[in-house]
């Protein structure tokens, strides 16, 4: 079984970022709803503005969208026009001020979600699936891409058994974490019914930490200088306590074997008293022994 994760999400962290930069434990759930309605709300009505990419920045009660569009003067409009309606109907739909800000895509040829929505707009057309994906993989391999895999998967060309066809050109590393790899899906509405597109795009490697994760980056060092200290000071005062524990160990062994020398001092006197006493016996029996035999003498 193939495991297959996604390529931006494996990626989270390390060069890629997230599109919702907040963080809330009460209205988590709220707010992650009203971003998905956001983008979805921005992305029907503004389907030929060619968006990429939509962010979402929260701080306190305020909001702000981040549009990343090929075509900056569609959202726009003239003066403006275009984005302050669009702000009122976001106002609307989530029901506090949201500001829109708008941001080009300089080279759309490199940029996947926009890759594979133009493949998608060609077979809506009944352009034949081969020659869209052809033409799109050489034109983003002209802007310097140095790989581009594009996938597309349903009933191509009407016919009645699904499969899945992909077209490969240069190299598209998916399991290198510091590989620059782009990545988009959409779908086209035929006829015959929904055929997805997948694109790759593979822009090179990032050595380092991308600007984008500077800020996350530092304050994950300062996070594991923190534990890394705590760490030091446990092991110092675990240290200090296995000392106490060792001398008193050092002290009760000192205790122990002062014990044992006296015990055996001890057992020495005793024996010298023992040999002592057995001398004693013997010089007297001797002294007896002698007398007897003196006395044998004296009677013959």
């Amino acid at each position: 079984m193939g495991q297959k994760t996604h390529p931006r999400g494996l990626r989270l962290g390390i060069i890629e970022t997230w599109d919702s930069k907040w963080y809330s434990d009460r209205d988590y759930a709220k707010w992650l709803h009203e971003d998905l309605q956001i983008q979805q709300h921005i992305k029907t009505k503004l389907v030929r503005a060619g968006i990429s990419k939509i962010e979402v920045e929260r701080v306190a009660e305020k909001c702000s969208v981040f549009i990343h569009t090929a075509r900056p003067g569609i959202v726009i409009g003239r003066r403006g026009a275009e984005t302050e309606k669009l702000q009122e109907d976001l106002h609307k739909l989530v029901g506090r001020p949201v500001k829109v800000e708008v941001e080009e895509i300089k080279v759309p040829e490199l940029d996947a979600q926009l890759l594979a929505e133009a493949v998608a707009t060609q077979i809506e057309r009944r352009t034949s699936f081969k020659q869209a994906m052809r033409r799109n993989i050489a034109v983003s391999m002209q802007a310097g891409a140095q790989g581009v895999k594009v996938m597309v998967s349903g009933r191509l060309d009407g016919k009645e058994i699904a499969r899945s066809e992909s077209s490969l050109e240069g190299r598209v590393p998916l399991h290198t974490l510091r590989a620059n790899v782009d990545y988009g899906f959409t779908e086209a509405n035929t006829t015959y019914g929904k055929i997805g597109v997948k694109t790759w795009i593979f822009k090179g490697e990032i050595l380092g930490v991308p600007e984008e994760l500077s800020g996350e980056f530092d304050s994950r060092q300062k996070q594991q200088s923190g534990r890394r200290s705590n760490t030091r000071e446990s092991r110092s005062g675990g240290g200090q306590g296995g000392n106490r524990q060792s001398g008193n160990r050092q002290s009760g062994s000192r205790q122990s074997g002062n014990r044992q020398s006296g015990n055996r001092q001890s057992g020495n006197r005793q024996s010298g008293n023992r040999n002592t006493s057995r001398g004693q016996r013997t010089q007297r029996n001797n002294r007896q022994r002698q007398q007897r035999a003196a006395n044998e003498r004296d009677r013959k």
